[in-house]
């Protein structure tokens, strides 16, 4: 039903930060044709006098990826379907948005449906009040505010994996907004036992709360954001929309200017149920050469108080399931943007390597090199 009206929210359903890609429409005439086929594909109705629906749009990600991986524990190279959802948008009278999004396996097929993601009602009043409820994202750390459809690297940092809720998208209710260079956002959410629509509400609950100050007019740059966030959650053995982290303290620097800006991490989490407490470190800086071409460099440090704390990443996670202590990455990667963040290649050079002192299976040393097509709608 939802697939016959017809969008995606922000971040992958949170506060997306904002984009740090050139425009990709310098090209003269071919900006003015991207904006012709994407409007053509994605605006379905639009009304000024209709009483109710006002706006329909169709939005969603489609994200292709080639993965290869070269590790002392093995090897690994494959084609993935990384992303792809899609839905309505349906913007109603007196600021009401209704956005419904789903996600589908295409790959394997089976099951062809793996979710819905955002599914929710939105009320907005100006920048300064924005009312969410229903399933929606989460926005805590540098890459779990950062929709999918703008990642600067290929996938989010290994420090979002670990300390943010990769779940993303879980049921709630949140409040959001801006006014005078400060941003907030907070909300109170389900933690407990996931399924592919609401879950069933019988774990804990937890709480986020993030306030942040944009001093970019004060520097003379696009953006000078610092933010931090807190999140608090009920442990619950029941909870599996979440990692098992109790309390997460996040602090982030987002700078950008017109050739270069970075991105900056700092979390901590406190584990409950064999959870180890967990902190690390993510340093992203880029560079603008062009127009349309932009070098991203990472760097991400994670640590456990006790043994088997951390994981590893997706595509690491495939040749080595274990757990460690210790996880180290450097990645350098390039992006092409043809229109912005809408369609865009992206490649990436990676190496890691984690620590496993209990030795039980976690040990990890490896290079990888994963390249992709994004599209976005």
């Amino acid at each position: 039903m939802l697939l016959l009206a017809a969008p995606a929210q922000a971040q992958d359903g949170a506060t997306a930060a904002p984009s740090a890609a050139p425009t990709g429409t310098d090209a003269g005439g071919s900006g003015i044709a991207y904006d012709r086929v994407w409007e053509r594909f994605t605006h379905w109705y639009a009304s000024e006098t209709n009483p109710l629906v006002r706006d329909v749009r169709f939005s969603g990600r489609y994200q292709l990826d080639y993965a290869v991986l070269d590790a002392s524990q093995g090897s690994l190279w494959q084609w993935n379907v990384r992303r792809l959802r899609l839905g309505p948008k349906i913007a109603l009278a007196h600021g009401i948005t209704l956005h419904g999004e789903i996600e589908l396996n295409p790959q394997e097929a089976d099951p062809l449906y793996v979710r819905f993601t955002d599914l929710y009602v939105q009320w907005k009043q100006g920048p300064q009040v924005t009312l969410t409820v229903g399933k929606h994202g989460v926005p805590f750390t540098v890459d779990g505010s950062t929709s999918s459809k703008e990642l600067l690297a290929i996938d989010r940092s290994n420090l979002a994996n670990n300390l943010w809720f990769p779940q993303e998208y879980i049921p709630g209710v949140s409040l959001s907004g801006a006014r005078d260079g400060w941003q907030y956002w907070a909300g109170l959410f389900s933690s407990g036992a996931g399924t592919r629509e609401f879950g069933h509400f019988d774990g804990g609950r937890f709480a986020i709360g993030s306030l942040g100050y944009d001093v970019a007019d004060r520097l003379g740059i696009r953006e000078a954001l610092i933010r931090g966030s807190y999140v608090y959650q009920q442990p619950d053995i029941a909870n599996t929309f979440t990692r098992q982290l109790e309390h997460v303290a996040s602090l982030n620097v987002l700078l950008e200017a017109t050739r270069w800006g970075a991105r900056v991490d700092l979390s901590r989490g406190a584990g409950y149920l064999g959870q180890s407490d967990v902190w690390g470190t993510m340093l992203m800086p880029f560079v603008n050469v062009t127009a349309q071409l932009q070098f991203v460099g990472r760097h991400t440090f994670l640590r456990s108080s006790d043994a088997n704390g951390v994981r590893l990443a997706t595509y690491e996670n495939g040749i080595v399931a274990g757990l460690g202590d210790r996880y180290r990455e450097w990645y350098l990667g390039a992006n092409y943007f043809f229109y912005g963040h809408k369609l865009k290649l992206q490649a990436g050079l990676q190496h890691a390597a984690m620590d496993d002192r209990a030795d039980d299976g976690g040990q990890y040393a490896g290079t990888s090199f994963v390249s992709g097509l994004r599209v976005s709608w």
